[in-house]
Formats: C-alpha cells, structure tokens, sequence
C-alpha cells in the first residue's frame, strides 16, 4: 500500500467485504450518506494513490453526475476527514485523507483495509497444502456479506463484480486444498451450496463431484455430473470440458487413483483429481491486484493433464470382478413405510435368488413428487446388499422435460460392469442385448429412480432371473408386464412427526407439540418438505418451531420458504410439470384455481371451460402423469403443495382475465346447480326477481331425495368456494350471495356447527359488500346471517343483523329487502316476546310486499323461501325446533307473508326459546 509523509494514525480500519465500515480503536464511525461512502471506498480501493476529483465523480455518479457534482466530492472530503481526523485543523496539511494535486489520497497502513488483507494472502505464495488452505480460511473469515454493500455508483458496482469472482476462485482454491487433505466430507455441505450458487462453473462442479466420491457416495457424484451437462446445453449451448468429462469417466469406472490415501504419495497431476489440478489451483488463487501479477500467474500455470493410457491393455471381454456399487447414501434418519419397506424387500429378495424362477423380478413404486420414492427405494435396496453379491446399478432417470435416453444408461451401465468403453455397441437394441448378457448368470440389484414411462424402462431390464428391479416413477399409468406394484402415498402424521424429531431432535418436538403438528400440517405431510422444515431447524438450534410455523402460513410464499441448500420442492414438482404437454400443462395450471377439498368432474369441467367428456380425458392423464389425484369416479383433488405450485405457475401463464373467468364459470355452476335444487325441493320455479342470471343451467335433480344427496356431498366444496369467489372481486360478489341465501335458507347444513359456519362465511360477505360500497348486496347478506341466527335461536344477534339490513335497504329503496327483513325482524321480535313491536315491524314490512298472487313479488319470495327451508331441512337429524314449527304453522295455511303467520310462528319460537336467549 503507497504511504505517506505524514504520520498515520494505526487506530483506524476499515470494512469493505460487506457493508462498508470505518473503526476507531473498535468503536464504529459513522460514515454518512451512501455517496460519502462510495467516495471513501474509492480512496481505499486505490491504496494510497491518488485520485482525481473528476474520477471521483464518474465512479459516484458516472454520466448521471449532477451539475454541482465536484462541490459534492469537496463536502464529502470534509466530511470525512471530520469523521476519520475530529482533532485536525480547518486547515491544516497533516492528516489521514490528504489533499494530492486535484485530487485526494487516503494512504494507510498495510493491515488497515480488510480487502487489501484478503487480496494479500489470496495472492501470497509458499507451503503445503494445509499452510494455503489456513490461510484462504482466515482470507474469507473477512467476508461478511456482499462487497460494498449498499454503497452506489459504478466504481463500486465494478469492484463489486471483482472482488465477488476473486472471492469465489478463492473458495475453489480453499476446497482443492482441502481434497488434499483428506477434508472432503467436511467440504460437501459448502460445495453443494456453492455449486447451486453457482451453477455453470465447472470447477466447483468437479471439487463437488469428487468430494462425493471420496464421501462414499458415487451416484450423487455422477448426478452432479447430469446436471451439469444438462445445464451447459441448456444455458450455453455447449457439453462439459475435458477435466469434467475425464473425472466424470474415472467415476463411472470406481478409478482406483481417485480415492484420497493419507499415507501414500500422491501424483503430482492426477487428469480427475480436482485436489491436485495445478492449473485450476494457479488460476483460483492466482488473483491480484495488477495486470502483471496476474498474467504471470497465469503463463506459468501448467496446462491441464490429459487423461492417462492405462497401464494394462483393456480386457476383450467384460470383468467377471467389476461388482459396481453406484447407491446414493442411505437415509440416516429414516423412519416408518414399515410395511412398504417389508413389502419390497420381500418382493426383490425373491430375485436375488431366483434359482427357481423364470423371469426377472420387477416392482414398480407409484407416487408423486416429494413423496419418498427415492428414499424408500435407496433405502431398501441398501438392505438387500447381501441378496446381490454382484453388484447395484442406480440411475436417476430424470423424468422432466430432458429424460435420460436408454442408450446412454446401458452406456455407463455395461462399462461400469467392466465393459471397455470401445466394446459398447452403437445401436440401442444391441446395448440391450449385451447388457442382459452381460447380467446373465449374476446377481445384480438395478434401481431405476424417476422411469418417465414403461418404453424408457424396458430396455434397461435384464433378461434372466437372479437380477431385480426397482422403479420409481410418479406415472401412474406405468405398466411393465409381471411387475409386482405399490402405491406410495403421504406417510400417516405421526410417521411425519416422527421424522420431523428424527431430523430437528425429539426433544424440540415434544416442547413445542403444537406447533410440530402446525408444521407437518403445513408440509401436507410430504416427506420432502418435512425433511427441508427439519433440517431448517436442525440448522438453527435457537429457534422455535412456532416462528417457522408463523413464516410458513403465507401460502404466497409457503413454496420458497421449503428449501436448504439442494434440497427444494419446487423443483421437484417442476420435473412433473416439464414433461405435460400443452394441453394437461394448462389443465394441470387451471384445475388448481379452486380452493376446494376436491373437484367432482362437472366442476372440473367447468374450470376448464370444456365438456365433461373432454375434461375427464386430461383430468385423467393428470393423474397418470401423478399429478393430481383420482379417489374416486369422478372426483379429483391435489396435494396441497403440488396445488400450490400448480398455481403459482397459473398466476405466470394464465392472465388475471383468463383466471377469473374460470372461477366464474364455476361460480356460474354451483349457483345453477343449487336454483335447480331448490326448484325441484318445491316444484315451482325461482321467483325472478330474487336472483342475478346464472350462465349456466346447473345440474340437473329429480326429486328431494337427490337433491339431498348432492348437498350432503357437496357442502364442504360449496362453503370453499363461496369464501373463495368473495375474495376474487367484487364481480363475484352478488352471484355468492345468492348461494348464500338459499344454502341458509334451505338448510342444508345440519347441526348448529355448520350453521355457525355459513354464517360466518355469509358475515365475510357482507364484510365485502360494505368494503365494495354495495349496500344491496350488503342488506342481501346481513338478512341472510339474521335468518341463520333465528334459526339457532340467537334472537339478539339476528335483531342487530337485520335491523342493519333494513338500514342498507332504506338507502337502495328496493321494496323486497324492505318487505323480507322486515318479516323477519317481526319474527324475531316475536320470539323474544316484544308483541307489540313485531306487530308494528310486519304491518311496515306489509307495506312492501305487493301482490301475494304476484310470482314476481315480495310477498311470494318470502312465501318461496319458508316454503324451502320446511322442505328441504325436513326430517333431517340434528336441526333445532325452527323447522317442524315452520311445518306446523306452513300447514294452517298461514303463510310467513301474513300477520297472522309471523305471529303463531312467533309464539312457537318464544315457548321453545331457553331463557339465556330471549
């Protein structure tokens, strides 16, 4: 760093990998405004060396500098030394930050400036393996976040940007040293991370790789490999470099020369082993500050091996000893799927001694993304080691919009069995061929994880018995001949708990029980996501579960949140998605839509804006697809999450108009539906004037009995989608009401708990109406929740409700909200024993029916609506005294639109009432 005559203060240091800092003796400075930080971070940056006033102000400003940018830089600069020299003259010439031609410089002690520290010893030279690797450890303990965090301009963009790749080319220099000094277990977490940060270096990609093999894990090691090939085709359009492709190779074939040896000497230049490529070392530590520097580091870095010629010549024919081992690491913490786990173990046992046998043994585990496939299938083959002397094969089909081709798998298949490269034939079927004859006579275990479908699984299957497979696939329409099939569903929810305590510790569960259950609620049980939440905790043992659980009730962001390091359920639905075609893809985004437990065909229908027909054909290759769920004819539901990234991907294709739409169009059906329903409980039409035009004729009932039957099976979907549609807009407001009022009115929700229930909902209506300035639709909704209130006999809470309804009506001047709640409030004073005023409320309410013999007229409504509630709710167990006195006084002829109605209705309801009510 350059000095200076005068005397430096050594108290001062400063931070700049992070937010920028200045220290005084350990007490922070303030710094002031992000332009005077960028200005010190400059002077810094330039070590002592002066910088001019003008290139000051590009780097602050660039060409955005305003006109009194220069008067800026001066304050900023007196600011400054205020802060870094409190005792020095107005004047004076001695000091830290320092007046230099037209310009400033800011020269400082060696140690002063933790970037130039870690520059420093990034570039510093000399030692062994452990000497370098403490030092880059000490030179990135100095990182504490983003360099120059928060500090504008394009100077500090541009040191940012440099600063971030010599800080990354570090952390491959730190983990090379570390494979050579057998650290490599304790490298995978960090390389994972890395890896995923970072997705096309390819160095990070064979340090990640090679510390999995050492780790005893090969096949994630060679899934590290899949990906990133498929990312390099994917983004650039290229395959991965000779070094990657030649590890890659050395991988497959168990090289003897990639294992770490502590007490033997280690090749100089190994062409696979990450921890000893002295060019991808040169080039990640070979970083400084000058062009020089770094261009000599560079030259004289040796370029990278070519894979050697083995020793021996090649066998002609497959090696008998090639016993490949190609397992991912077994679950440490696995729990439950007893039963599924003796299932399959008993079903491939079986093949591993097939002496007796005909044909291969094959079983086949179905289920969705996240449920557990892989880990039961990895897990149980682990157990049956010893049933396979011969050898376990494990291939990730990937079944996602790039599945792996069957010619390759019987690629790496047959060399890892000891074929040498050069004998694998060309042709697909001639692969086939070999690798049964190859498996002839051994036995062999092959996992065969993610199958897209029976044609890319079979010419992976051997050809003789003794060899088993296991497939894992989310088709649920895959169908291998003979195959022995599981379904693989969510684990109960103490099997979750138990692996939520097996992964966060059993003694967090226990303290916080509640929240534990929250947690795995809010998982939907998936296996996948209960490992991401536990793992989250197990990270940070300080927190509780209940703030996890607080963080994961937003739904909008519920996907983002499950997610540590690799592990993410977000893209584990993607692989299912990709591979939809158009067609299912949007069924699969629109079906979502719907906040309800499950989708009878004529809703689903309705979503989709298609034909029954045509709707069940795309439902049904969703389910096959295993992405929606079928349990019973016609009847469809997702998995809460799969439903949740179901519609996040609506909320990117779909536009918002598209979206309403299709609620509407269901809105439109349930409203239909349930007219129809009420026209065929009391064989006479709606009146007209009660209902907004539904777009749709609904389904069709033919008698009371049917009508009863749709309510009973229905009713959870009817209260789901109401509250749903109330919160859509207010477009969707008038026509929920309307099935609000002859849900209550015809009561169809039994007991008092589901009347609590609609009332709620119907409350949240009128919530909304008044939100939206609607005062009919509000009266609409007060009425409704009045009714429902009478009906429990809570004669209080229905006075308050429909004397507001009346209140919205005298502002809209609609005579039916004004004859309407005016029976009722007569009703409802009568049973709380207030004669006189039910008298004078039903002769206000009279005013405003109109013609009784008029269909279209208030009177006749509210004749309709009594008329409905006694029919439908009829006989049905559990309902309060409302109905069989509405039966009783409906049977003197007096109907609800009379004085005389309201009145012996009154007295039943006043007789029946408990005290506490009235």
């Amino acid at each position: 760093m350059h000095t200076h005559t005068h005397t430096q203060p050594r108290n001062l240091t400063f931070r700049l990998l992070g937010p920028v800092e200045a220290h005084r003796d350990g007490v922070r400075l303030g710094l002031g405004s992000p332009q005077q930080r960028a200005v010190l971070a400059m002077l810094l940056l330039h070590e002592g060396r002066p910088v001019g006033a003008e290139e000051l102000v590009d780097g602050v400003w660039g060409e955005q500098a305003p006109r009194r940018a220069l008067g800026a830089i001066r304050t900023y600069v007196s600011r400054l030394r205020g802060v870094l020299e409190p005792g020095r003259a107005a004047r004076g010439t001695d000091g830290v930050l320092v007046s230099v031609g037209g310009g400033y410089a800011l020269p400082l002690p060696d140690d002063s400036v933790d970037s130039v520290c870690f520059e420093r010893a990034v570039a510093a030279r000399g030692g062994g393996p452990r000497e370098a690797h403490e030092r880059l450890s000490r030179a990135l303990g100095r990182w504490s976040g983003s360099a120059l965090a928060g500090v504008p301009g394009p100077y500090a963009q541009r040191q940012r940007d440099r600063l971030a790749e010599v800080r990354t080319t570090t952390l491959e220099a730190l983990h090379t040293y570390a494979l050579d000094l057998g650290l490599h277990a304790r490298s995978v977490p960090e390389l994972t991370a890395l890896a995923v940060e970072f997705p096309l270096r390819e160095r990070l990609r064979a340090l990640l790789m090679l510390a999995l093999y050492r780790s005893g894990r090969q096949a994630d090691a060679l899934a590290v490999y899949a990906d990133t090939r498929r990312g390099l085709r994917d983004e650039l359009g290229i395959t991965p470099g000779p070094h990657l492709t030649a590890l890659h190779q050395a991988i497959l074939t168990g090289d003897p020369q990639l294992a770490y040896a502590a007490d033997e000497p280690r090749p100089q230049s190994p062409p696979y082993q990450a921890g000893n490529d002295s060019s991808y070392r040169a080039e990640a530590t070979g970083t400084s500050t000058t062009a020089t520097t770094a261009t000599t580091v560079h030259a004289t870095a040796p370029a990278p091996a070519r894979p050697r010629t083995p020793a021996a010549p090649l066998p002609a024919h497959p090696a008998r000893s090639a016993r490949p081992q190609q397992l991912p690491t077994d679950t440490a913490d696995f729990t439950g799927r007893t039963h599924v786990v003796d299932e399959l173990g008993a079903v491939l046992r079986g093949g591993g001694h097939g002496d007796g046998a005909r044909t291969v043994t094959v079983a086949t585990l179905i289920g969705t993304g996240g449920v557990g496939k892989t880990t039961v299938a990895v897990h149980v083959a682990h157990a049956l080691r010893a049933d396979f002397p011969d050898g376990r094969l494990h291939v990730d089909l990937g079944a996602g919009s790039t599945p792996a081709e069957p010619a390759s798998v019987l690629t790496d298949f047959l060399i890892a069995l000891g074929t040498p490269s050069d004998r694998v034939p060309l042709e697909l079927e001639q692969r086939a061929a070999l690798f049964r004859t190859v498996l002839a006579d051994r036995r062999v275990l092959l996992v065969l994880d993610n199958a897209r479908d029976a044609e890319q699984v079979r010419p992976l299957l051997p050809g003789t018995a003794g060899c088993a497979v296991l497939v894992t696939s989310r088709a649920r329409d895959l169908a291998l001949a003979g195959a022995h099939r599981i379904d693989l569903d969510v684990p109960p929810e103490r099997d979750a708990l138990a692996l939520l305590a097996a992964i966060a510790g059993p003694e967090r569960v226990a303290a916080e029980p509640v929240a534990a259950h929250a947690l795995v609620a809010a998982c939907g049980r998936l296996p996948l996501a209960v490992r991401i939440i536990g793992s989250r905790l197990a990270a940070r043992p300080g927190r509780t579960l209940a703030s996890l659980d607080a963080r994961l009730r937003d739904t909008h962001t519920l996907l983002d949140e499950l997610n540590i390091g690799t592990l993410r359920v977000e893209p584990t639905f993607r692989l299912g998605y990709e591979a939809l075609a158009p067609g299912p893809a949007r069924a699969f985004r629109t079906l979502s839509l719907l906040d309800a437990p499950d989708l009878p065909l004529p809703v689903a229908a309705a979503l989709l804006g298609l034909a029954e027909h045509t709707a069940e054909a795309l439902a049904e290759e969703l389910v096959d697809a295993g992405m929606l769920e079928s349990y019973g004819p016609g009847r469809y539901r997702f998995h809460d999450l799969l439903r949740l990234y179901a519609r996040r991907q609506a909320e990117r294709t779909e536009s918002a108009e598209e979206r309403r739409a299709a609620l509407m169009r269901v809105l439109d059906l349930l409203l239909g539906s349930v007219v129809r329903a009420a026209e065929a409980a009391v064989r006479a039409p709606m009146p007209a004037i009660w209902l907004s035009p539904a777009h749709h004729p609904g389904l069709s009932f033919t008698d009371i009995d049917e009508v009863r039957a749709w309510f009973r099976t229905e009713h959870a979907l009817l209260a789901a989608a109401v509250e749903q549609l109330l919160g859509s807009g207010p477009q969707f407001l008038r026509k929920s009401i309307d099935l609000l009022i002859i849900v209550a009115t015809s009561g169809i929700f039994l007991g008092r708990a589901h009347y609590l229930e609609v009332a709620r909902i119907t409350g949240l209506a009128a919530d909304r109406a008044r939100a939206h300035g609607d005062d009919e639709c509000e009266a609409r909704a007060l009425h409704t929740r009045a009714w429902l209130s009478v009906v429990v006999m809570r004669y209080a809470a229905a006075e308050a409700d429909v004397r507001a309804a009346l209140d919205c009506a005298a502002r809209t001047g609609n005579p039916l909200r004004h004859h309407m709640s005016g029976v009722l409030l007569a009703l409802t004073l009568r049973a709380m024993g207030r004669a006189a005023e039910a008298d004078e409320a039903m002769r206000t309410a009279q005013r405003h029916a109109g013609d009784p013999e008029d269909p279209s007229s208030p009177a006749s409504v509210a004749s309709f609506v009594s008329r409905l509630h006694v029919t439908l709710s009829a006989e049905q167990p559990g309902l309060s005294v409302m109905t069989p006195m509405m039966r009783a006084v409906d049977a003197t002829g007096a109907s609800l639109t009379t004085d005389d109605g309201v009145a012996r209705l009154g007295d039943e309801l006043h007789r029946a009432a408990p005290l506490s009510d009235r």
